[in-house]
């Protein structure tokens, strides 16, 4: 068989261009770490290339967002922490006003230190997180969600919803507390009943604590009762309740529900007990009611117009009795929603640490696919560069072994 000249040559090319691509793509590898840089160096390991990279980046973007909502959480927990210290301020003030040896200026500067305990609350609800977006709007855009009116009442310009982030597949955790939860829409009195002396009492009689002192009976009565009930006194302490309706309260044998009242003690019935002081005129009342609501800043601004009012001791006294109670409540409702706010927490922790040890898994699994063993990769660049250069000398010796060089 006769062997063409250009038939040699081409041969002779096929083989060093074959030999250059396989050492280019060992270069790439040893330059690179990787095993697989295009999808043809390894198929089906390319497509756990891609598996494994889009599995990487969904962690890391659940990484990311658990760490903005632990920032979000973190300022929310400090701001309630400082909102609550500056209640216990406030309610600490409220119980010196109440003894009876103050002047009014002490009651004037009581006030004072109130009405700056106001503000500060203001301030403290329309606190902003590191993004500039209000930590107690809600779901709302806006920046300031409780506004002051000209009149000095605040109100509440976000709305009810709490922000979530996706911390997970399919998990998602709020990020945010409603203001009308905490600071707005708080029970009044003891959060069950407000117990309240009649405006138009003349005797001495002040309302103090009162409580749910047996649930199961205040659950069977209160719909009965019309949502309140009215204590009437008549001479020498006796007592007497209407319901709502105004029908006589019944006991469990059927009869009215009647006592006799003498300073320092408390009224029971249907399952509550209110606490007392002072004497009774006969006509004085004492309602109780449920279903009330009061805001904290109201509450604050109702305690500075008591202490600049001039009031009589037991009217200025029951009035900030009932005012100490929606403090209590509202920081009652604080320390619930710290509480919840620590559950979500350890949750974000919990899920941070399962991310984390996750990614070293899946980070190994990428390079058990994709990279390559630097030791072999360099073994086999070695041997193919000796195998170009040994087809160049061929060649450079083939090139002359033509008829026209023997001829010549």
């Amino acid at each position: 068989m006769r062997l063409s000249t250009s038939w040699m040559y081409q041969q002779s090319l096929s083989s060093m261009l074959n030999q250059q691509s396989t050492l280019a793509n060992t270069q790439n590898q040893v330059s690179t770490g990787k095993r697989i840089n295009v999808a043809s160096d390894d198929p089906a390991g390319a497509g756990q290339v891609v598996s494994l990279n889009h599995v990487i980046a969904s962690n890391s973007q659940y990484s990311s967002n658990i760490d903005s909502a632990t920032t979000r959480l973190n300022t929310e927990v400090s701001t309630l922490s400082s909102a609550n210290s500056v209640l216990d301020t406030a309610r600490t003030l409220a119980l010196q006003a109440v003894n009876g040896t103050l002047s009014s200026s002490d009651r004037a500067s009581i006030a004072s230190q109130l009405s700056q305990i106001r503000d500060q609350m203001v301030q403290l609800a329309n606190t902003t997180d590191s993004n500039g977006n209000a930590l107690f709007a809600g779901t709302s855009t806006t920046t300031t969600p409780f506004q002051v009116g000209t009149n000095g009442v605040v109100s509440y310009v976000g709305n009810g919803s709490q922000q979530h982030a996706a911390v997970g597949s399919g998990l998602q955790i709020a990020t945010s507390d409603s203001g009308a939860g905490l600071f707005m829409n708080i029970p009044a009195g003891n959060g069950s009943f407000t117990a309240s002396a009649g405006n138009t009492n003349t005797g001495t009689l002040v309302v103090g604590s009162n409580s749910v002192t047996d649930l199961a009976a205040w659950n069977s009565t209160k719909a009965a009762s019309g949502g309140g009930y009215t204590i009437t006194f008549g001479a020498a302490g006796a007592w007497t309740a209407t319901d709502a309706k105004g029908n006589p309260v019944l006991d469990s044998s059927g009869n009215p529900v009647t006592g006799t009242y003498q300073d320092g003690g408390a009224i029971s019935f249907n399952g509550m007990t209110i606490s007392m002081s002072g004497t009774p005129a006969t006509g004085d009342t004492v309602s109780v009611s449920t279903g009330g609501q009061q805001d904290i800043f109201t509450t604050l601004s109702n305690m500075i117009s008591t202490l600049q009012s001039g009031a009589s001791d037991t009217t200025f006294t029951n009035t900030m009795n009932r005012q100490i109670e929606s403090i209590d409540q509202t920081q009652a409702a604080i320390s619930s929603t710290q509480v919840s706010i620590g559950g979500r927490l350890n949750t974000l922790t919990q899920q941070q640490g399962a991310y984390q040890d996750l990614n070293v898994t899946y980070q190994s699994a990428l390079s058990d696919v994709q990279s390559v063993d630097a030791y072999t990769a360099i073994s086999n660049l070695s041997l193919q560069s000796t195998a170009l250069q040994a087809s160049q000398q061929v060649f450079a010796q083939m090139k002359s072994m033509s008829l026209f060089n023997y001829l010549k």
